[in-house]
């Protein structure tokens, strides 16, 4: 069955994306992660890489097209299936077709995409947003409305987050919030129903995820009825505990000094939500078996679940050590001329005051890593080296929610100055939890710099898939012998590059350290070139 890559929403607030070049022609063999064609928006180009394997079967869209987000723009499959149903649709659409198609998939479709389920209401389902082309799921992070508000479109309905950053979700229709289907804390698929807007009354059990294909609009009062038992048979269930308890449900009930998980939770799998420690709060604490108890001692520890970027950082850090064989050279510049033209660009005021040693030192390394190709490369397997044409330098940024590593893509092609203000606006979005999660990715090389924290040295684990990462030491005093045979003192800057030994020897490793170091210790040199 033929598939449709659709057009990637580049950002939560970007509608419609540009093609720029196909990579691929009708008839070419793909894989997935294959980059199909080039796309921009106002503000940045990206690669869009296929999400099925097969041959590139048709192109809806030729290079120069404006394509709205979420619209299929090509076909992929096998050579000579008929894709004329995928022409024009989109993501949310392209389960509605799927029964004249095949209809034996039509119960798999409906579960994947609810949007497209058949349904007698005059509800809308608000789905999860797509936040960036790599992004598979979501979580829920707070519900701003609850069932019963008045919403308008552009309204702000719950905040959600990837591992890289939180959003907000708006209303996408008018009317009464009429059911929410996920809970504070809830990891949702991109693109599922997370709640339903509409007239007062409106039945909304057809748009449930994993609803039928159709739902009666009369089936509503049956679920209703069939509600009352359940609720019966839930009041008389004794607490478990352990249970999963959602953000809200457990601040709720560390502000009024109860346990939370002494609750009889109502939400998803026995969750418990907010309204169960309401309820819990209102009638006492309970024992096991439903008597009050004294409040139990303060817990000597607390143990704490890692958030979503946390564990995106365990899994990366994991995989990088499990996977590469990994390298790290220690070595140190004289950092007076950096130092010196620093102090002249703060006195210069204005702008260029802004400008840090970070800044020079990425700045240098964009330019010194033309001359190392290797070290400008991502892996894609172990036969198979991507050498990249321009420097797409990753920046590591501390933030309160973990690192992060925002690119800055062509930075060969940067001023000092150009460097110095897109890095300081990358790192804003980042601690912001703003930033797009597609300026989280393409990173050829990495850069980290801990010399603000007084490390003298260290060993950065390289970013998968790239084959290096730079790590920035603070400055010491050194000495050395001068030209006329005395003693002095000079400021030596440590660099330790880690790097993949599988894509990169010792001697070239060494090579670039080398270079970068001259290149800093002789920096004005190098901004006339």
């Amino acid at each position: 069955m033929a598939t449709a890559v659709i057009m990637p929403k580049a950002g939560i607030t970007v509608e419609s994306c540009i093609i720029g070049e196909w990579v691929k022609k009708v008839g070419d063999q793909n894989k997935v992660g294959d980059v199909l064609f080039t796309y921009e928006t106002d503000k940045a180009s990206f690669e869009c890489e296929s999400t099925a394997e097969g041959e590139l079967l048709e192109i809806f869209f030729g290079e120069g097209d404006e394509v709205p987000c979420l619209v299929n723009v090509c076909a992929i499959g096998t050579k000579g299936e008929d894709c004329s149903a995928l022409k024009g649709g989109s993501a949310a659409e392209a389960p509605a077709a799927a029964p004249a198609a095949a209809p034996a998939a039509a119960p798999a479709a409906a579960a994947a995409a609810p949007a497209a389920v058949a349904c007698n209401t005059n509800a809308k389902a608000v789905i999860m947003p797509k936040a960036g082309i790599t992004v598979e799921s979501c979580i829920i992070g707070e519900w701003v409305k609850k069932v019963g508000d008045q919403v308008k479109i552009g309204d702000i309905l719950f905040t959600y987050e990837t591992d890289k950053a939180s959003f907000e979700c708006e209303s996408t229709a008018e009317g009464e919030l009429l059911a929410i289907f996920f809970e504070e804390g809830d990891e949702v698929p991109c693109m599922e129903n997370v709640c339903a807007v509409g007239p007062h009354g409106e039945p909304t059990d057809c748009l449930k995820p994993g609803a039928a294909v159709a739902v009666a609009a009369e089936a509503a009062p049956a679920a209703e009825a069939a509600a009352a038992p359940a609720a019966a048979e839930a009041a008389a269930v004794e607490y478990k505990p352990g249970a999963p308890v959602s953000p809200r449900a457990a601040k709720l009930a560390k502000s009024a000094g109860v346990d939370a998980t002494a609750a009889i939770g109502t939400g998803p799998n026995g969750r418990i939500i907010e309204r169960d420690v309401q309820a819990l709060i209102a009638k006492g604490v309970p024992a096991a078996k439903g008597t009050a108890v004294a409040a139990a001692p303060e817990a000597e520890y607390e143990d704490v679940k890692f958030s979503g970027i946390r564990r995106a950082i365990s899994k990366s850090m994991h995989t990088s050590l499990a996977t590469m064989a990994q390298l790290t050279h220690n070595t140190s510049f004289d950092a007076t001329a950096i130092l010196n033209y620093r102090k002249a660009l703060k006195a210069a005021g204005g702008e260029y005051a802004g400008i840090t040693i970070g800044d020079i030192v990425l700045y240098a390394v964009s330019r010194t890593l033309l001359n190392h190709p290797d070290l400008n490369a991502n892996m894609l397997d172990d036969n198979n080296i991507r050498l990249f044409k321009h420097v797409n330098l990753g920046v590591a940024v501390d933030t309160p929610r973990g690192l992060m590593v925002p690119t800055l893509f062509h930075a060969d092609e940067m001023s000092l100055l150009e460097i110095s203000k897109a890095v300081k606006e990358l790192a804003a979005e980042c601690r912001d939890g703003a930033i797009n999660p597609d300026k989280l990715s393409g990173g050829s090389f990495t850069v980290s710099n801990l010399g603000n924290m007084g490390v003298e040295s260290f060993t950065p684990v390289i970013n998968p898939p790239q084959t290096g990462i730079l790590g920035v030491c603070g400055t010491t005093d050194r000495v050395r012998k001068a030209a006329d045979g005395s003693i002095e003192l000079y400021p030596a800057m440590g660099l330790s590059l880690t790097y993949d030994h599988r894509a990169v020897d010792g001697t070239p490793a060494a090579r670039f350290q080398a270079e970068l170091g001259k290149n800093l210790e002789n920096f004005t040199t190098l901004l006339a070139k």
